[in-house]
C-alpha cells in the first residue's frame, strides 16, 4: 500500500508550478505578496541577517545554538533542504511541524491568488508568516542567493547583520567578478545596523567598507576588531572586550574556526557572555558539513570503511574539504561526487585531486540540472584523478569496499546529492 504525500508536499508541488523559473531575483512579487498577508516582516522577533558564499548555515547553526545555550527561544530560516522542506523553517527551537506547514502554507497560496512568484519567494513569505505568528526571541535569516535581491531582504531594521566569507559562485545571476558579487552580498546591509564580518578576500572588504560607511553601518570586522585561532586544542577569540578560551566547534574542519569566529563576535555584538560562546561551539549540529554517517543501509553497505558526506560544491568548498580531508589520519580516501550543471566542476575537484586516492562519480537522482556521471568523471580524469561511474551511491559504495574494505568515504559535490543520500539512508 503506498503511503499518501504529506499535504504540505502537495501545495509545495503548485506552488513550484506558479514561475517557469526556479531562480528569477527582484523582489517586487515577494513585496506584493508580504502586503497581501499583512507584512509578517515587520512584526519578526529580532532578526539576525546572514549572506556569503560559503559558511552561511553553519555560522547560522552556531548562533542558534548560543542563543539557546543562553535560554533563548530561536526562529531560523534556511535553504535549501536536505531530505525535508520542513527543515528550513525552525519554529522556537523545533522544526515546524506538518500541520502548521501545511497550513501556512495553504494560506499564503490563496493569498497569492495565481501570480507570478517563485518558489523561493512564496516559500520565504510562508516562513516569514509562521515566524511573526510564534511567539520567539530571535529570528535568524540565511539568503538563499546573494542579498540584495534575496527575498529574505525585507526587514526593514535588524537587530543585526553577518557577511560570511565571499568567494566566485552563482556568476550567472549575481555578476562575474569578486566585486560584483560582494556587492550583490553586501546588499543586506542596513542602515545603522551593525554588521560582523568574516574573513574576507581584500577585493569583498574594500567594497563591505565603503557601502557600510554609506550606511553608517558599525563593522566587526575579522583581522581588525576580532580575531580567532586554534591553540593546544582550544579556540582563542579576542576582540575589544578580551580573551576567551573555549572548545574547539563540534562541526569538523579548519574553516569551521573562521565560522566560529563570525558566530562569537554576533553572540558578544549582541551582548551574550561566554557560556553563550560556549554553547555555541559544544552544542551546534548541522547536516551535511563533512558529517560522519553512523548509521542505515548505507552503514551497512560500507563495512568496515568509514563513511562522510559533505554538502560544499564551489571551489572555495573544495578547497576547503581538501584541508579537512588532509588534517585527518592517513588513510585510503575515495570520493563519490554527484555536482549540478551549474557548478564549476574543475574548480571544485582540482584541490581534492591532492588528497584523494580515486573519485567515483554519480548523477544526482531526480535533479534536472545534475551533471551525467560520465561527465563528472571525465572532469575528474582531466585534473588528474582516477575515475570511475556507477549508477547509484549504494553501488558506488560496494563497489569500492568490495576493493577497499577499510578505505574513507567521501559523498560530496551537491547538497542536492546530499539530501538524496539522507533521506534514502533514514
Amino acid at each position: 500500500m503506498t503511503t499518501p504525500a504529506p499535504s504540505s508536499d502537495l501545495i509545495l508541488d503548485r506552488m513550484m508550478a506558479l514561475h517557469p523559473k526556479i531562480i528569477d531575483l527582484t523582489l517586487d512579487r515577494v513585496w506584493r505578496l508580504l502586503d497581501a498577508v499583512g507584512n509578517p516582516q515587520d512584526n519578526l522577533p529580532p532578526v539576525i541577517h546572514l549572506a556569503g558564499t560559503n559558511g552561511k548555515g553553519s555560522t547560522q547553526a552556531m548562533i542558534r545554538a548560543g542563543l539557546e545555550g543562553a535560554g533563548k527561544r530561536v526562529h531560523a530560516y534556511t535553504s535549501p533542504h536536505l531530505a525535508r522542506f520542513h527543515e528550513r523553517i525552525m519554529l522556537a527551537g523545533e522544526l515546524i511541524s506538518e500541520d502548521a506547514l501545511s497550513e501556512v502554507l495553504d494560506r499564503c497560496y490563496a493569498k497569492n491568488n495565481g501570480e507570478n512568484i517563485t518558489y523561493f519567494e512564496i516559500t520565504t513569505v510562508a516562513g516569514l508568516m509562521a515566524f511573526a505568528e510564534t511567539p520567539g526571541d530571535y529570528t535568524l535569516l540565511e539568503t538563499g542567493l546573494g542579498g540584495r535581491l534575496d527575498a529574505t531582504n525585507v526587514v526593514k531594521a535588524p537587530a543585526l547583520t553577518v557577511l560570511t566569507p565571499i568567494s566566485i559562485d552563482h556568476t550567472q545571476f549575481l555578476g562575474d567578478t569578486l566585486t560584483a558579487i560582494a556587492g550583490e552580498k553586501a546588499g543586506i546591509l542596513k542602515r545603522g545596523v551593525p554588521c560582523v564580518v568574516g574573513p574576507q578576500p581584500d577585493e569583498a572588504l574594500e567594497v563591505i567598507e565603503e557601502k557600510a560607511a554609506r550606511l553608517g553601518c558599525p563593522l566587526f570586522v575579522h583581522g581588525q576588531h576580532w580575531h580567532m585561532w586554534e591553540e593546544r586544542g582550544r579556540l582563542i577569540f579576542q576582540d575589544e572586550n578580551g580573551l576567551l578560551d573555549l572548545p574547539l566547534p563540534a562541526l569538523i574542519g579548519p574553516h569551521q574556526i573562521e565560522n566560529a569566529g563570525a558566530a562569537i563576535a554576533s553572540l558578544r555584538v549582541l551582548g551574550f557572555d561566554e557560556g553563550a560562546c560556549e554553547a555555541a561551539m559544544t552544542n551546534v549540529t548541522w547536516a551535511a558539513r563533512m558529517q560522519r554517517l553512523k548509521y542505515g543501509p548505507l552503514i551497512d553497505a560500507a563495512g568496515g570503511a568509514d563513511l562522510w558526506l559533505d554538502g560544499g560544491h564551489n571551489p572555495a568548498a573544495g578547497e576547503t574539504l581538501a584541508k579537512v580531508l588532509g588534517d585527518l589520519p592517513k588513510r585510503p580516501t575515495h570520493l563519490i561526487c554527484g555536482m549540478l550543471n551549474t557548478k564549476d566542476i574543475a574548480g571544485y575537484l582540482r584541490p581534492l585531486a591532492a588528497v584523494a586516492n580515486s573519485l567515483t562519480a554519480v548523477s544526482i537522482p531526480g535533479e534536472a540540472n545534475t551533471l551525467p556521471a560520465e561527465v563528472t568523471a571525465q572532469e575528474a580524469q582531466n585534473v588528474g584523478m582516477a575515475a570511475q561511474t556507477a549508477d547509484s551511491v549504494q553501488h558506488a559504495i560496494e563497489q569500492l569496499t568490495t576493493a577497499d574494505p577499510a578505505c574513507r568515504i567521501l559523498i560530496c559535490g551537491s547538497l542536492y546529492l546530499a539530501g538524496d543520500v539522507l533521506k534514502r539512508n533514514g
